[in-house]
This record gives C-alpha cells, structure tokens and sequence, in this order.
C-alpha cells in the first residue's frame, strides 16, 4: 500500500514536533506502508524570509523570492530525512526538483505541468521513505517555481495522482473538517465524509483546512484526502466522490468569510460591453470578483454591485478610477460586510433550503445584502458585526450539532 502523506507548517514548527512527525512516519512504516512524505516550511519560516526580502526591497524579484522561499521546505525535509535515518529507518529528502515536479513559468504562482515519477518510484523500490520538499518545482528552464500559498497540499495531491497511491492524508493541526468553525460554534460536529464539490466549495467560501487549488485538483485526479490531525490518532474526514449516503444529508457545513469588501458603483453607463469593460479592467489586475448584482436600468445608467477580497480592495479602487471617465457617476466602498455560506450536495434534491437561510436571518433582525447561489450552495452577504450570530443561527436552525 502506498500513501502519500503531507505535513502542514503547524506540524513541523519545531524540532519536537518534526521528531513527533518522524514517529507517526516510522510507525506507518512498520505497518508495512510505502510512503512518500510532503513537508511544508516550519510554521513563521516563509514569513520571516519575506520579510528578509522586504528589509531590502518593497517589491523583489519574482524569480528571486522563489530560490528564497524553497528553502524552508528543504530545511524540513532533511531534518525529517535524518530524524528518521536516526530511528533506523532508511530515508531520502529529495527537492521538488529531484522528485520530478515540472511547471510552468509564473513565479511564486506556478501551476503544476507534470511529474515525472522515475526517482521517487526508485527510491519506493529501494525500500526508502522518500521526503519530498513541498510547495516547489522547477520549469522547462531549470528554474525554481513555487506554487504559492498552501503549495504543499497541491505538491502532494499531485504526487498522490501521479504515483497512483491509496490515499493522500494532510496533516495539520485539526482533526478534520468541521460542519463550521469551531471557533465560532463550539457545537459544531466533524464529519466523516464530504464530497470534492462540498469541499472546494467551502475552502474557496472562507474554510481554511485545505487549500482549494489542492481539492481541484484531486476531484480531477480521483485522488482520495483525508484530512487528519499530527497531534492526535483520531480517523479524520475523509474528502472523496459523493455517493447516496452524502446526499441525504441537506447541509454538510457553514462558511464565514470575514475577508470581503463591497464595490458599488453608481450611475453606471447602461450600453453593452460596459459591465465587460468593468470587470476585464478587475481581472487585468487580477483581482477576484465573487459576487455580482446589477439593478435594472433608469434614464440610461444603472447600478452594478460587486464583492471582492478585502485584500484586493485597494487595487480594485485604482483600476476603477482609471479609464472609465465619465461612465461611472460614483462609486461607494464598504469592507464592513461578510460572507456566510451553506453548503450540501443534498441540496440538489432538496427544496426549502434557501427559504430557511432566508427566515433564520430574518428571525435575528440580521438584513441580507446580497445573495449567490449555485447547485450546492447558498451565498449571503451581510453586515460583519453579524457574521458569528448568523453562522450560529444557521447551524441550529439546520440541525447541525446532532
């Protein structure tokens, strides 16, 4: 049985706890499992080498920040590589290089071309415990690509896909995925099962257990994940196909996302091409529009609203401001607002779903100001103060803690 296994910065952030990783990794190997090991940087390390990059420069080389910023990765796969030799048992550190991860060429957000499997399959053969340095590659030129934030789940989603193996189990420091953030409702339960479109759903909606680039990713590979914790011996949520069982469950979890701003802009000249001017303009700076509603149009202008990444508001601002002239009348910004979410495959046979979100909120006082839906999902934004209480109210009110 071949597993391929990935260790979170949580998991590794300091020298105790990647000597608790080589445990758990060398008890796996006595079980009789083949495995290949992805390690992301230890926890603050990618953060402190950017800030090294910054004492010199605002804005470094692409390029360079890539030889940079692999190094934390390969820091921890060789001290896991000699932890595990000190244990007896045979292991290899290799880079994204030497296990094979070819890309393409955009620097600090490279996507994944191929992998060439021959070395770490070599090494499979050889009896060793292959540690691979996650988040990193290289392109056809030879150079060092990273993959950009939570590269490493991606690093061993596809290294799982190409390698064939049984499972690909992410490691951080939770037990698995929650039906919303515990945090927020201490009642919240954690689930056994939950399909790929429920989970990129929910990781691209506010969950942050995997990255969603990563759940992509195995949905296309037909990679299984299981997502499990490095501190505890608890089974984890496995994330998978969805089958009968899943869709008799309606809601499978809620999302909150805080990290949401609101573009309205006013008096907006009504003629064809303008809203694709507008957000041509948005994704030439790469800024990403969730949410979009426009109202109906009054003497020749109309109203268009948009939610954005607080994060990118700034950026949205400048490309607004520039090249619209005089087909814009005005344009209003509110970072006060946020994102709460229900999600469930079972919502596709289900009706009533939306009007329970509707009434829940109601019943709280709590006023929606935008809504988004999909087969599986229903989007509400609302005012930020109220984001835990609508969350908590949407979990009661769909049964969620039993």
């Amino acid at each position: 049985m071949l597993i391929v296994q990935k260790y979170g910065g949580t998991s590794v952030g300091s020298l105790e706890r990647i000597e608790n990783v080589a445990r758990r990794v060398a008890r796996a190997r006595e079980e009789g499992k083949d495995l290949v090991v992805v390690v992301s940087a230890m926890s603050g390390e990618t953060n402190k080498l950017i800030e090294y990059a910054h004492h010199f420069s605002k804005n470094p080389s692409r390029r360079e920040m890539d030889i940079l910023l692999s190094s934390g990765e390969r820091v921890t796969a060789a001290l896991l590589a000699i932890a595990l030799q000190e244990m007896g048992h045979d292991a290899i550190a290799l880079t994204g290089r030497q296990a094979g991860i070819r890309t393409d060429s955009t620097h600090t957000y490279a996507r994944i071309e191929e992998i060439r499997t021959d070395m770490i399959q070599q090494r499979i053969e050889e009896g060793k415990i292959v540690i691979v340095a996650g988040f990193q590659g290289i392109n056809e030129h030879g150079e060092v690509t990273t993959l950009g934030r939570g590269g490493s789940d991606l690093s061993a989603v596809a290294l799982a896909g190409a390698l064939k193996a049984d499972a690909c189990e992410i490691y951080s420091d939770v037990d698995g995925i929650y039906t919303t953030d515990p945090r927020i409702e201490p009642r919240a339960k954690k689930l056994k099962h939950i399909s790929y479109d429920e989970m990129l759903e929910l990781s691209s909606l506010g969950a942050k257990v995997l990255q969603n680039r990563s759940v992509e990713l195995a949905k296309k590979m037909g990679v299984t994940i299981i997502a499990r914790s490095s501190f505890s011996d608890d089974p984890g949520t496995i994330i998978s196909e969805e089958d009968e069982s899943m869709e008799a469950v309606v809601v499978s979890g809620i999302a909150l996302d805080k990290n949401q701003a609101r573009v309205s802009l006013r008096e907006v000249a009504d003629r064809p091409g303008i809203a694709a001017e507008i957000f041509n303009k948005l994704a030439e700076e790469q800024i990403n529009v969730d949410m979009i509603i426009q109202n109906a149009s009054k003497d020749g202008t109309t109203n268009l609203g948009f939610t954005v990444p607080q994060s990118e508001l700034e950026r949205a601002k400048e490309a607004i401001s520039q090249g619209f002239g005089g087909e814009i009348g005005g344009a209003d910004y509110d970072e006060n607002i946020c994102k709460v979410s229900i999600v469930g495959v079972g919502m596709k046979s289900h009706s009533g779903i939306a009007a329970k979100a509707f009434s829940t909120l109601a019943e709280n006082n709590i006023n929606i100001e935008m809504i988004s839906t999909s087969e599986i999902k229903i989007s509400m934004v609302i005012d930020e103060k109220y984001g835990e209480l609508a969350v908590r109210s949407l979990h009661e009110a769909y049964e969620l803690d039993k």
